[in-house]
């Protein structure tokens, strides 16, 4: 056990892809948390999403041992963020156990529009920073310039910025005596009432529900009661552990410490994160203020291709909500397509990431509807309600306005393409609100409508500035718009899985769009099919899939023109009936594609 002077909880924040999981990397292998055999890239990311794609999308804990220059051993509970946008919610619940911050910043690339979100975070919650420059190794590395925008933008003094390079392993030590002498040990009492935060959660298949936990006060042992604050729940703790990093179970967890407890907890909705865990014989005084709800920005309905599979998909919901907090959902049905659910992400890349999830973790293969945002309509009865689903749009009769959310976005690019970005955010319906310059770089404010940047504005954007811009965003309010509701009809039917709100000057070019994608899509039939984009009763797009055709003269040798003709006849009834009463399959793969819609 150490001592309470001797623990520092930490966590890393930064840009996305400026080295965090490296450094964890490095810092591990240099306290001896693995050998060298067991070591491998990104040691934190355990998911294969994470892997592959060289993002981390779970903050991940580990403890390290490390014997500083001073003679006196230390405990360090590292924290590794997410850099991302989209996983901000679990950046905030990282930073809530911890006491202090690594800022690290790309010694090449320098202040990120990221850095600045998860910086102001760390301040928000009274941290003390270390800045560290990494990628030193880089021969564009500029690490004099780089202090001095850190100074300009952030605030924070970076004299005694650590020039590290996590990659070859330089400087490592210089940042854990950092770590060790300026960021502040926990504070706690280990004779006071347990009080712990529940960090996290997750399902393991064998254990059930394991919690990840900071302990405040008092001690957690194994064979205690304990009760969950939020629901009033009792379990016995059967075992405790911490992260170094391979699973170790020890014997009890002290004021300051962060480790998981199992503790037979069967019912997913037992461990929210945030809640207080406290001792159910000698309960605290006062819980946690806990972590601000996360509030989900994207909408989209999952279902599964097999209708077979829906219980299949509620329990994998389940699970990953119980892992990812953020994550929302509630059943739905469509027309088109079945049984469902309506889930919320904090953004594109979110679902994206939840949506392979369950299928590599769960093996579900299912439908996405376009995402979409949440709408506020002002009914003539006074009633403002919050529309999720386009198609549940009532009657535009029944509706005085509808309002859009907007929001606060931050865009950081170097200034040869400045002009791009500013088109590309005009084009999109956006204001401008503040334009600085540190350097060669600029820093853009803009409000933009959130339904504009949902589709692909990020993709966008990453191209026109070949990837070197970085993107942040802040939900601003809602704001009346002249909105309208496409609804996408096949020969007459409206499809309500590709309905979707626009502005009204956008209307008819997303409509053209979908009905020339579909059209490319829907195989052909034996009969002509109709694509349409309406508004209300107004077609304002129309496509047309040609009709099959067999050759019924095919078996005529000669003979009068009649005969052909009678067979020809025949044919057109025979396409007239199939017309009536014929319905048309669109593929599984057709609602997806079409909804990747882009610019083209």
């Amino acid at each position: 056990m150490s001592p309470i002077s001797h623990i520092r909880n930490f966590s890393i924040v930064a840009h996305i892809d400026h080295g965090k999981s490296t450094l964890a990397d490095r810092l591990i292998q240099f306290c001896g948390g693995l050998s060298e055999r067991e070591m491998s890239e990104q040691v934190l990311d355990n998911m294969d999403i994470e892997r592959e794609r060289g993002i981390t999308i779970k903050a991940q804990t580990v403890r390290l041992a490390y014997t500083a220059q001073n003679g006196e051993e230390y405990q360090l509970n590292l924290m590794d963020t997410p850099g991302h946008v989209d996983f901000g919610y679990e950046v905030s619940r990282s930073l809530a156990a911890c006491e202090g911050s690594l800022l690290v910043v790309d010694a090449s690339q320098g202040v990120e529009a990221q850095t600045l979100a998860n910086v102001y975070k760390a301040i928000d919650v009274n941290h003390e920073i270390v800045v560290v420059l990494n990628k030193m190794d880089l021969p564009s590395a500029e690490p004099e310039r780089i202090k001095v925008q850190i100074e300009e933008v952030v605030g924070l003094p970076a004299d005694e910025a650590i020039a590290v390079s996590a990659k070859t392993g330089l400087g490592i030590d210089e940042v854990l005596e950092a770590l060790v002498h300026d960021l502040p040990p926990p504070e706690g009492d280990r004779l006071a009432p347990l009080k712990a935060l529940l960090v996290d959660s997750w399902y393991d298949s064998y254990l059930g529900v394991m919690t990840l936990v900071r302990v405040r006060d008092g001690v957690l042992k194994k064979g205690m009661k304990i009760r969950m604050c939020a629901t009033g729940a009792t379990h016995t703790i059967e075992r405790v552990g911490i992260f170094g990093p391979k699973p170790t179970i020890i014997d009890e967890l002290g004021p300051g410490e962060v480790g998981f407890i199992n503790a037979g907890v069967k019912t997913v909705s037992d461990a929210k994160v945030g809640d207080t865990i406290t001792d159910d014989r000698k309960p605290c005084a006062d819980i946690l203020p806990g972590f601000k709800p996360s509030v989900p920005v994207v909408f989209c309905g999952l279902f599964p291709i097999d209708s077979a599979d829906f219980p299949e998909l509620r329990s994998a919901l389940e699970k990953l909500s119980l892992n990812d907090s953020s994550f929302s959902f509630e059943a739905e049905t469509s027309a088109a397509i079945g049984f469902g659910f309506r889930c919320g992400f904090l953004g594109l890349l979110h679902m994206e990431v939840i949506r392979e999830r369950l299928n590599r973790e769960f093996g579900l293969e299912l439908i996405s509807t376009a995402p979409s945002v949440v709408y506020e309509i002002e009914r003539t009865d006074g009633v403002i309600e919050k529309l999720h689903n386009p198609a549940d749009m009532p009657d535009v009769t029944k509706i005085i306005g509808l309002s859009e959310p907007w929001i606060t976005a931050t865009i950081m690019t170097p200034d040869e393409y400045l002009g791009q970005v500013l088109s590309l955010c005009t084009e999109r319906r956006g204001e401008q609100i503040d334009l600085t310059y540190t350097g060669s770089r600029a820093m853009v404010i803009y409000k933009l409508p959130l339904n504009e940047v949902v589709f692909d504005f990020y993709d966008r954007l990453k191209s026109i500035t070949r990837g070197y811009a970085s993107f942040d965003y802040q939900m601003a309010d809602y704001r009346l718009g002249d909105l309208v509701k496409v609804s996408i009809l096949v020969n007459g039917d409206p499809v309500d899985a590709l309905s979707m709100v626009v502005h009204r000057d956008q209307a008819e070019n997303r409509g053209r769009a979908i009905c020339i994608r579909l059209k490319d899509l829907i195989p052909r039939q034996m009969y002509k099919v109709a694509l349409q984009a309406a508004i209300g009763g107004k077609v304002i797009a129309r496509e047309t899939i040609a009709a099959l055709r067999k050759d019924v003269t095919a078996k005529c040798y000669g003979g009068d023109v009649s005969r052909k003709r009678k067979l020809l006849d025949k044919q057109k009834e025979g396409k007239k009936r199939m017309r009536q009463f014929g319905k048309v399959d669109i593929p599984q793969n057709a609602f997806f594609e079409a909804l990747k819609m882009g610019d083209n």
